[in-house]
């Protein structure tokens, strides 16, 4: 399948498969089906993020839907209510209306498009469940307005059920190098993140395994106070394995600074992963960069000249991400 036939992928197409599997213990039924939806590119479920809450929706006492959505629902009574607060009060009591919460958990797939950092599709899909969560009005203390109802500080909390039964939901494809591109052009200088995935481009790390195996790149839109559209990512590192702490570096040369370097390399998996770490600002603390920075403009040559360039620019021109 070529990158243009995986961009032609809809959401809409995404959304229906969603919908029509219901969730298992895992999501080996959710990633064949993804495969086969993209053909030979290969698709890998690359992350799942911690568990996440989410206000839900409205339900009777005896768990039959009333909304989907709370936040709609209450808003749009308050109107039907005459706008009366009082009487959205006396009416959700009445009725002994339930809100309801979402929980789950975002799954991360990477769809492999290329040999390049940025080579590459991040794919979101939620795993979520519906659950009751607690009495709409609280009677012992009663909400002094609409947010007090949404999301009260004091909840009426009862026995929780669960609402139909847990569900995928589709939530965003990205081409990461079309992103990337969009992103650039809102910044005049190179982006950390470009400047991350440019500097993996150019060292020995590239040779030895994907990007994309061990980070991914997690978008975000969102739109600002005064109505400007605002995007940014993030670099989110896949390991699952736990690495060491590579140790303070500091007095130490040559060959027992580079057995260090190594040793922290083989674990992850891949040359010059220290420095990307470091970047990172997780297990390697920027000192070392400098250490090793100091040792190869010294008598010791043992980063490969493109690991070697990579360093200097960054000891130049500091980063993180």
């Amino acid at each position: 399948m070529t990158e243009q036939a995986i961009n032609d992928v809809t959401g809409q197409q995404l959304s229906d498969l969603c919908k029509n599997l219901i969730p298992a213990h895992n999501a080996a039924t959710l990633l064949s089906k993804l495969q086969d939806l993209f053909g030979d590119r290969p698709v890998r479920l690359a992350r799942i993020s911690d568990d996440w809450y989410r206000i839900g929706g409205v339900v009777d006492s005896n768990g039959k839907r009333i909304a989907h959505d709370l936040t709609e629902w209450v808003e749009r009574t308050f109107i039907e209510c005459g706008q009366n607060f009082q009487t959205l009060i006396e009416h959700a009591s009445e009725q002994h209306f339930i809100a309801t919460k979402q929980t789950g958990n975002t799954l991360y797939f990477v769809i492999e498009t290329g040999k390049n950092a940025d080579d590459f599709i991040l794919l979101e899909i939620d795993k979520t469940n519906e659950m009751s969560d607690r009495l709409l009005i609280n009677e012992d203390v009663l909400p002094e307005d609409l947010e007090d109802i949404i999301d009260p500080f004091t909840p009426a909390l009862i026995e929780s059920f669960n609402v139909g039964h847990a569900r995928y939901q589709y939530r965003r494809k990205t081409d990461i190098k079309s992103f990337m591109e969009t992103l650039n052009k809102h910044h005049i200088e190179k982006h950390p993140v470009q400047r991350f995935m440019d500097d993996w481009n150019h060292s020995t790390a590239s040779d030895s395994t994907l990007f994309c195996q061990d980070w991914i790149i997690r978008p975000f839109h969102h739109t600002g106070r005064y109505g400007e559209q605002i995007i940014n990512a993030e670099i989110i590192n896949l390991r699952t394995k736990q690495l060491q702490h590579l140790e303070d570096l500091a007095g130490k040369q040559g060959n027992s600074l580079h057995s260090l370097l190594t040793r922290f390399d083989k674990q992850a998996g891949y040359p010059f992963a220290w420095f990307f770490y470091m970047v990172k600002g997780k297990l390697v603390s920027p000192h070392n960069g400098e250490a090793v920075y100091h040792d190869i403009t010294g008598d010791f040559a043992y980063l490969p000249q493109r690991d070697e360039a990579v360093l200097k620019s960054w000891i130049a021109t500091p980063y993180n991400v």
